[in-house]
């Protein structure tokens, strides 16, 4: 009889302890802005906008420095690339997106999700996100002679997933940690289908509108993942530092950035410019983002 009375006791307690939690949440509000946009540079952000937003994006790429002054540091070079997107948030933690890119014209569906948001008072300590999305390369069969008769409209396809966690540490300071999943349906012979990464990306803010922003993302050589017996050309660490200007309904950054690609997989199998061996592998980039609420 006594056990079962502290069996009773002891879930009694338990269930007061979870709701006193839960009231607690509801009372801590979560921060505010921990980021000025939902995408930082090439990286998803742990904000979402309110319900009933509407976000357009516009990502360019220039092409890389290495013709100096003769196309003015590539901003007039023909390896430009950019992205048009529009995102919408069904609810306050649930966002959905399309977007066009001009290189390999590919189409991406997206889908963001806040797990949680950090709270003003530490009750929750981090934001926890989640984004995924699907692209479709949309180039014409004919350009992709290299694959054979046997191209198939499933092979045009390529998937990203990616765990976000974030602080807001101070009025001035964000940080935030990822980890992310890339396969591709179809590839060349060196490389893999699938790729591991991880990064690190933040903002610095320095006046209530400017804030300095940057992104450092690194594809994994895993070998229990790899096709193959060792990793010919493998994809590159990318590295970006820039400007962000925000409103409130708008959000600017321009920096500079070892990516040629804009989506984010694109980025981690692809990526073969190594910000270390200086500007002919570097190219200035912008990212504009405006907002409508319905």
């Amino acid at each position: 009889m006594k056990k079962f009375l502290i069996v009773i006791i002891s879930i009694i307690f338990a269930f007061n302890l979870a709701y006193t939690q839960e009231e607690e949440i509801k009372k801590d509000k979560a921060v505010r802005l921990p980021f000025n946009s939902g995408i930082l540079i090439d990286n998803q952000t742990c904000e979402i906008p309110t319900a009933k937003t509407l976000e357009m994006l516009i990502q360019h790429r220039f092409g890389k420095m290495d013709n100096g002054i003769k196309d003015i540091w590539g901003i007039y070079s023909p390896g430009a690339n950019i992205r048009i997107g529009f995102n919408y948030s069904i609810l306050d933690n649930l966002m959905i997106g399309y977007g066009l890119t001009g290189r390999k014209m590919q189409s991406d569906f997206q889908v963001k999700w806040n797990i949680v948001q950090q709270t003003r008072k530490n009750t929750i300590p981090v934001a926890v996100t989640l984004y995924g999305n699907m692209a479709i390369d949309g180039r014409e069969k004919e350009n992709e002679g290299i694959w054979g008769v046997n191209y198939k409209f499933s092979n045009r396809l390529s998937y990203f997933g990616q765990l976000i966690v974030g602080r807001k540490f101070t009025d001035w300071l964000s940080i935030q940690l990822t980890s992310s999943f890339t396969h591709y349906n179809l590839v060349d012979s060196i490389s893999d289908h699938d790729k591991i990464g991880i990064g690190i990306n933040g903002r610095a803010r320095f006046s209530p509108q400017s804030s300095l922003i940057f992104q450092y993302d690194v594809p994994l050589k895993i070998k229990k993942i790899s096709e193959h017996h060792e990793f010919i050309n493998p994809s590159k660490p990318n590295f970006a530092i820039g400007l962000e200007i925000s409103t409130s309904t708008h959000a600017f950054q321009i920096y500079i950035t070892t990516a040629d690609g804009i989506l984010a997989q694109e980025i981690y199998m692809f990526n073969r410019n190594d910000w270390t061996k200086g500007f002919s592998n570097l190219m200035f980039g912008f990212t504009i983002t405006r907002l409508w609420s319905f």
